[in-house]
């Protein structure tokens, strides 16, 4: 055998597989009340959700970094941002929050997404001249 020769090697293939690479997911959520005319502030808002992830979750549950984005008073409709680990939590505390003020309430989850731009419309409710 000559040294100089270099023996070809099969080709190897490596398939990768990137499971949500986007590092935030954003939701639109609107909050339910039993009195619709009960108002809440945006700092009102963030408090009760993370009065939710205490209870469901304690301290560290608490401690889940998230951001209100938008929040609209009347229409009590809000976008948040969270880690896209955080997801889950945050999700399932604003299905389990029942009551605000001796009151009843639910969360609404309208629109999840990797994406920022895709909440920007609803193709449901679009309407063409």
């Amino acid at each position: 055998m000559n040294p100089d020769v270099k023996e070809d090697k099969p080709a190897v293939y490596q398939r990768v597989v990137s499971k949500n690479a986007a590092p935030y997911n954003y939701m639109k959520v609107r909050l339910v009340l039993e009195d619709e005319s009960t108002r809440l502030t945006a700092v009102e808002l963030k408090h009760f959700i993370i009065t939710g992830l205490k209870s469901l979750y304690g301290e560290v549950g608490a401690a889940l970094p998230f951001d209100l984005l938008k929040y609209d008073e009347d229409t009590r409709t809000a976008l948040l941002r969270v880690y896209s680990r955080g997801l889950v939590k945050l999700w399932s505390s604003l299905t389990l929050l029942g009551s605000y003020q001796n009151q009843a309430c639910a969360f609404r989850v309208l629109q999840v997404s990797p994406f920022l731009l895709a909440l920007t419309g609803n193709s449901r409710e679009l309407q063409l001249d």
